[in-house]
């Protein structure tokens, strides 16, 4: 096997679920070399991570299964990113199973807590905010421990949003924990620079998705359309003429990971068709 991230490890969060984006990152490094954990909460917690939203280690394994066909190691460990001690145990594990930690990715989020905005509740509001912003926090720390002690710099990616830049309805507490991203990435990219780790969001539109489908059919619903008249909405108001897929977002992390962007840090890259220009 040989690739730009050979001999490296690459971690991605919220990978656990085919057709994700996180299994698409997780594809795309592979394919050029890099060893991979995969992480997804694994099992229902509670009322906040449903079976039918989340990864489980079936799944997990089934794509972990695939990744090593393609001639790399590839390991999966279930994580409730709002939990700082399984953050810092999934770092472990990198370590553990394969050496090193070169490649952080933080990308498990709930996005399919959307309500209007008086009826959001406590407990959804803190739901959001733990996984998307929480979690990322956590994940920085810990892939950011073991790269400092490691002494040969790394890359951590936040997987952020359109909504990282811009306001969406129903979309109080994701809109909010999107932005905070924006915020973490620029302050942890001041301190992380000294030992050569960067630090950087990608900031995708829409991408169609398991969740992006359920999220299709509940705009699609509101605002009173059918969901083929809601696509073609969406698709006109992008320059490129189409929603993002996958792959797009894909590409873009592994240029963030690359020697290509070794001076790039604090940024929030839109991958958006031109849609969002902010």
């Amino acid at each position: 096997m040989s690739g730009r991230f050979q001999g490296k490890t690459a971690v991605i969060t919220g990978s656990g679920r085919k057709r994700g984006l996180g299994e698409a990152i997780a594809m795309k490094l592979a394919a050029e070399g890099a060893n991979i954990v995969l992480s997804d909460i694994g099992t229902s917690r509670d009322t906040s991570t449903p079976d039918d939203m989340i990864g489980g280690q079936s799944e997990m394994d089934q794509i972990a299964e695939a990744i090593r066909t393609t001639g790399v190691s590839a390991t999966s460990k279930a994580c409730d990113v709002r939990n700082r001690e399984e953050v810092f145990a999934l770092a472990d594990h990198a370590m553990d199973a394969h050496g090193s930690l070169d490649i952080w990715v933080n990308n498990a989020g709930i996005g399919y807590i959307m309500k209007p905005l008086l009826d959001v509740s406590a407990e959804d509001w803190r739901a959001v905010i733990d996984v998307n912003l929480t979690g990322a926090f956590f994940g920085i720390q810990a892939a950011a421990t073991k790269m400092v002690h490691q002494g040969r710099g790394g890359r951590i990616i936040n997987i952020a949003s359109q909504a990282a830049k811009s306001g969406f309805p129903c979309a109080q507490a994701y809109t909010a924990s999107k932005h905070g991203l924006v915020g973490l990435a620029r302050s942890a990219a001041i301190e992380l620079g000294e030992h050569a780790i960067t630090v950087n969001n990608v900031c995708p539109n829409h991408v169609t998705t398991g969740l992006g489908a359920w999220q299709n059919a509940y705009f699609a619903e509101r605002q009173g359309k059918t969901l083929d008249q809601y696509m073609q909405d969406m698709a006109s108001r992008i320059p490129l003429g189409r929603p993002g897929l996958p792959e797009d977002t894909a590409k873009a992390v592994a240029f963030l990971c690359s020697s290509e962007a070794d001076y790039i840090t604090a940024e929030s890259m839109n991958v958006s068709g031109g849609e969002e220009p902010h």
